[in-house]
């Protein structure tokens, strides 16, 4: 038996004493990490060693593994820490109140209005966790429970997590910019029993309903038992009685206890479910487990950004998201660090907030995503100018690929060529930073792309599944297994075997495309699948054309992905209209407006093309790459299309597309 065998009272055995100012953890990122440009790439049994290594110096276990890894000869069943316990509430709370944490600021909360902000210090996280775990349980969540948490960027969001963690019950948390319909999708799929949601979300100096969709998406689900809602704005909602729930009152009712014994969890329980949109028209159920993600994200965290005790994090990604899940709440207050949330968008109250942020509160790490370095770009360097950055140490970009433009932009007007920009790519399925153009591994600057963090084996591979030459694109794969990967789909373990592991046999299929250059380091190319990556938001083609046609107008929808300046991709839409449908402008808003209430705003097609017919081949397949290149503008060399029923359809498409520019 092996691991750190700390009780979760005890607080002795093979502890991080110090957290993430330990001397060689500090460095970047745990026992066992070897400072050599080669560490990327570990043979199989290194690599077991290697992640016995981080979970010892990482994470606090109640009790030990009988084995690092298990079933390794399929990488689709491996098991990680086989017969471990812990509980990750614990890890990323208690432990750190007996290390001389209690008092420091554990989260803050920067709301859309400059003077709403709250700060919680490990001490009052620690009592506001166990008091709402206390709600969830007598409300009869338990252990394996599903829980979904509907709610904007606010404090009760991290809160309600971390409750869900504490008792063993496990979270779907659902963006809250996704329409009714989406929210009752997920809320069905995993079968949750109660759901956390707010009256309101406050963005951008505007106040939105967001209860109104909860009582949509329920008002047909009789699996929900109860509604617990946080009070955001001062409109009145609708309370179903019995159902409904003011968070304000529960949490504070006298018999809600500021203590809440942390659940014991395998490691292999399920700490959450996060929906992803995939090639088909179904959100997929992405399952992380408590054990070995927990271990994958402080370790990628730490290693990437090398936190030290006085570092103020800030990722601004929405928690919705992956990037937020690792970013903003499990890997920061893991390793003991402050992590910063905002309410609100980059450009509201003026295009500088962004910056005016960084100053108030001294961020030290910055993560964000190159849509928003793009759109803070339009505005030109005065709003960074204006305010002292000197507190910054890491830049971060996650996403989307980082441009050259706006790479040199990042570098010199907020970096002020200083400071070291960590690049990286990773998606829902990895747990964690995966590629990142660390100097210490290698990685290029200037966009030439990264290498793959110490115990990730990510290569590039041609059709025939061998390793693809220098320049050459071809499809990204993970060759062995890694603590952070995801344990299934929930509920469709097929569905998790064709889209991962059936291109390449043996090997982690991660859906984008890429190359290597002559230094070894891998660029991110884009997807290879049906999915478009809207400022880093993954929304699936499938999703938005099953919308469409879902409209008593559309006879028959093909989207695309075309460039955008801003966003990186953008939806580009062809829509096949009945015969008896007027084509016009109000006809495009409607379709407009139906994609919203279907999915959310962030699903909205740029561009609607009515089409009097789509490129097919003899067979019926649409020939989407046509389509991609006319959305794109590219209007020649569309390769072989002898295959198409009808190649005259190209040149009315070229037409229109012409026509809407």
């Amino acid at each position: 038996m092996s691991g750190d065998t700390t009780m979760f009272h005890g607080l002795s055995g093979k502890t991080r004493s110090d957290g993430p100012a330990s001397a060689e953890i500090e460095r970047r990122g745990g026992a066992g990490v070897r400072e050599t440009k080669d560490t990327a790439m570990l043979f199989p049994e290194d690599a077991v060693r290697f992640w016995g290594e981080q979970a010892e110096a990482l994470v606090s276990w109640s009790e030990g593994w009988s084995s690092v890894l298990s079933g390794e000869k399929e990488m689709s069943s491996v098991r990680w820490f086989d017969g471990a316990k812990l509980n990750v509430a614990y890890n990323c709370i208690d432990r750190h109140l007996a290390r001389g944490r209690k008092n420091k600021a554990a989260l803050i909360w920067q709301g859309d209005c400059n003077d709403d902000v709250r700060v919680f210090t490990y001490q009052m996280l620690h009592m506001e966790v166990s008091r709402f775990a206390n709600v969830l349980k007598k409300y009869g969540v338990k252990k394996g429970d599903r829980v979904v948490i509907y709610l904007p960027m606010i404090p009760e969001l991290p809160i309600a997590m971390l409750a869900c963690a504490r008792i063993g019950a496990t979270h779907s948390v659902v963006f809250a910019g996704f329409s009714a319909v989406s929210l009752r999708q997920r809320i069905e799929d995993c079968g949750a029993r109660l759901v956390i949601t707010a009256d309101h979300v406050v963005r951008g100096g505007k106040v939105l309903p967001l209860k109104t969709h909860i009582d949509q998406a329920l008002s047909t689900l009789s699996q929900v038992l109860n509604c617990i809602v946080v009070k955001r704005g001062d409109g009145d909602v609708s309370m179903q009685e019995g159902r409904d729930l003011w968070y304000h009152r529960e949490i504070n009712c006298i018999d809600i206890l500021p203590e809440c014994e942390p659940e014991e969890m395998a490691a292999d329980d399920p700490l959450f479910i996060l929906y992803t949109s995939g090639s088909t028209g179904k959100p997929k159920g992405v399952v992380h487990c408590c054990g070995g993600y927990l271990v994958y994200t402080l370790y990628s965290c730490q290693y990437v950004f090398a936190l030290h005790e006085d570092d103020t994090y800030w990722c601004t990604a929405d928690i919705g998201w992956i990037t937020g899940h690792t970013c903003t709440v499990y890997g920061p207050l893991g390793l003991g660090a402050t992590t910063l949330m905002f309410e609100g968008i980059p450009s509201y109250p003026g295009p500088d907030r962004f910056w005016q942020i960084v100053e108030k509160y001294g961020v030290s790490i910055f993560y964000t995503a190159p849509t928003v370095i793009r759109a803070l770009m339009r505005y030109g360097n005065e709003p960074a100018e204006i305010h002292d950055l000197s507190s910054l140490r890491i830049l971060g970009s996650v996403g989307a690929p980082l441009n050259t433009d706006a790479w040199k932009w990042y570098n010199t007007v907020i970096g002020q060529e200083l400071l070291p920009i960590m690049d990286t790519w990773w998606q829902t399925e990895t747990g964690g930073i995966m590629i990142s153009s660390l100097p210490e591994l290698g990685g290029g600057q200037g966009c030439a792309g990264g290498k793959p963090l110490p115990g990730v084996d990510a290569v590039i591979l041609d059709e025939n599944g061998q390793e693809a030459s220098v320049g050459v694109t071809g499809s990204l794969v993970i060759r062995h297994p890694w603590p952070g990967m995801l344990t299934g789909l929930f509920g469709d373990g097929r569905e998790y075997l064709v889209n991962y592991y059936q291109k390449f046999p043996g090997m982690f299929f991660t859906g984008d495309s890429g190359c290597r250059n002559a230094n070894g380091c891998l660029a991110i190319t884009g997807r290879l699948d049906d999915v478009i990556t809207i400022s880093g938001h993954r929304i699936g083609t499938a999703e938005v054309e099953s919308a469409l046609v879902s409209h008593t107008s559309v006879a028959e929808a093909a989207v695309v992905a075309m460039p955008h300046p801003v966003k990186g991709q953008a939806i580009y839409a062809y829509v096949s209209v009945k015969d008896d449908v007027g084509q016009d402008d109000q006809l495009i808003e409607e379709l407009k407006s139906h994609v919203r209430k279907q999915i959310g705003a962030i699903a909205t097609p740029d561009v609607i093309q009515v089409a009097g017919g789509l490129p097919k081949t003899r067979s019926g397949k649409i020939m989407r790459r046509v389509l991609r290149k006319i959305a794109a503008k590219e209007y020649n060399d569309f390769g072989d299309t002898s295959a198409l029923a009808d190649p005259s359809i190209i040149s009315d498409l070229i037409a229109c597309r012409k026509n809407e520019a």
